[in-house]
């Protein structure tokens, strides 16, 4: 067995699947209103810059969380907003499930360097 092909098969697996499909739809549609598109960036550019905060550490801006909140809100209000963040997170979680599946073999930690259980 190739690991590079199994790697291919599974971004055709991926491609294949509803929620890929369904993803790729309604970005078309979104591309389409340039107000949407924007409004969407910008809630996306502030929910990131939140979630990189917290992983580095930081203590959870409240001001901030309110104000990606106070835009969800806003944005789920729109058909097609809501459609797009409801694809986005399904296709999220699917790829964030296939992460953790790659992530059981892929041991990135200090923990495996030069010790007898390391896999080899």
């Amino acid at each position: 067995m190739n690991v590079y092909d199994e790697a291919h098969k599974l971004t055709q697996a991926i491609r294949e699947s509803e929620e890929y499909k369904q993803y790729q739809a309604v970005k078309e549609k979104v591309k389409g209103n340039s107000d949407l598109e924007k409004s969407l960036s910008d809630f996306k550019a502030k929910q990131l810059a939140l979630q990189a905060g917290q992983m580095m550490g930081q203590q959870m801006d409240q001001d901030a969380m309110a104000q990606i909140q106070s835009l969800y809100a806003i944005l789920a209000q729109d058909p097609l907003a809501a459609e797009y963040l409801q694809c986005e997170m399904r296709f999220s979680l699917m790829i964030n499930d296939v992460y953790q599946i790659l992530s059981e073999v892929i041991d990135l930690g200090i923990g495996g360097l030069g010790g007898a259980d390391n896999g080899q």
